[in-house]
């Protein structure tokens, strides 16, 4: 597996934009033969009692899809020399005060379609880091 470090958390106003980063390092070649550069790379979150939701996800190529309830306001992407994926938020909300995890899927070059369903407990996870949101 990969290892995932996030950061860039912290307290941030409603409206206000916020960037969190997440570090691979460790074990990058997939069951493919494939380097970190071809993890499918996800931001999920999760608010206090609620499930963990897909916020957006990044395929090796550049590639991205999102969430129906973050499109406009988010972006994510990568930089696969350097291991790293970007979340960048804005205008956030106070319903938006989740804590934020970076994933990574071993499914090959591209993200699939079903991305929010495939990211399982089995596949890389960080520690998650929080984004309190206020009013």
């Amino acid at each position: 597996q990969v290892q995932l470090v996030e950061s860039g958390g912290g307290s941030v106003q409603a409206g206000g934009s916020l960037r969190l980063s997440c570090a691979a390092s460790g074990y990058t070649y997939s069951r493919y033969g494939y380097t970190y550069s071809r993890y499918c790379m996800g931001w999920f979150r999760q608010a206090p009692g609620k499930e963990r939701e897909g916020v957006a996800v990044v395929s090796s190529d550049g590639g991205t899809m999102y969430a129906d309830s973050v499109k406009g306001r988010f972006t994510i992407s990568r930089d696969n020399a350097k291991n790293t994926v970007l979340l960048h938020m804005t205008s956030l909300t106070p319903d938006a005060t989740d804590t934020y995890y970076c994933a990574a899927l071993d499914s090959g070059f591209y993200c699939p379609i079903n991305w929010k369903n495939r990211f399982s407990a089995s596949d890389s996870w960080g520690q998650g880091t929080q984004v309190p949101v206020s009013s």
